[in-house]
């Protein structure tokens, strides 16, 4: 998706993105909120001090109030390539987040981050350009740090079918997370992992306790991949 498709949507992302979601049950803070609250995880089991965080495509900055809560004392940045959108994210969390446009590279320092993060937003990139942002991503993130990329599973129907029928996602392509896996170990990325999520919805929400036990099982509604740089 360009820029100017992002900026069209900006204004409606959430309402859009609810309409889209009614399967489910839930409300797009949730589904903000559980890749966060997974980050915590993810940084825990890989022994990551989390200073400094890199939300690439950020968008209207859904995350950036859970970063605030579950890393307290991080510095946030957000990178994105519509304008419009960053100025929703600044109106909101600009005292406490910085945001910056995208252009052609992440325009940051090499080792800068501790952690990147990427939620939904690669099947909007081109295939072609994945191995260059994710070695854009390698190349700020500090030695030991790691990257976590959220995507829709496309092996989950009920999940095609909302990308599908959602006015943003027009454009998109879903990957699996093999093709993402690949990309990264061709990056020299090191302990890459992937894992399955949301495979209940909210009227069986007491079922979700079981999801850690079936991560592996390839029909969530989405998945991580998670790799860290040597």
């Amino acid at each position: 998706m360009e820029e100017s498709e992002f900026d069209r949507f900006a204004d409606e992302y959430r309402k859009l993105h609810a309409n889209v979601i009614t399967a489910s049950g839930e409300t797009p803070e949730f589904f903000a909120e559980y890749k966060i609250a997974d980050l915590v995880n993810h940084a825990a089991s890989r022994s990551v001090s989390v200073k400094r965080i890199l939300d690439f495509g950020c968008g209207v900055g859904t995350s950036s109030q859970y970063f605030l809560n579950y890393f307290p004392g991080a510095e946030i940045v957000g990178v994105d390539v519509s304008g419009k959108s960053l100025e929703i994210a600044r109106s909101r969390y600009g005292k406490d987040v910085t945001y910056s446009l995208l252009d052609k590279v992440i325009d940051y320092p090499d080792n800068s981050f501790d952690m990147a993060f990427a939620a939904c937003v690669f099947h909007h990139i081109p295939w072609e350009e994945h191995s260059h942002w994710l070695s854009e991503i390698h190349r700020v993130l500090r030695p030991g740090g790691f990257v976590a990329v959220f995507e829709h599973n496309p092996w989950n129907p009920l999940t095609v079918h909302a990308v599908n029928t959602c006015e943003f996602d027009e454009n998109a392509r879903l990957m699996n997370p093999y093709h993402l896996r690949g990309i990264l170990n061709q990056i020299k990325y090191r302990d890459i992992h992937h894992n399955y999520r949301i495979f209940f919805p909210r009227k069986f929400a007491f079922l979700r306790s079981m999801e850690k036990y079936m991560e592996w099982l390839p029909l969530g509604a989405q998945y991580s991949v998670t790799a860290q740089k040597v």
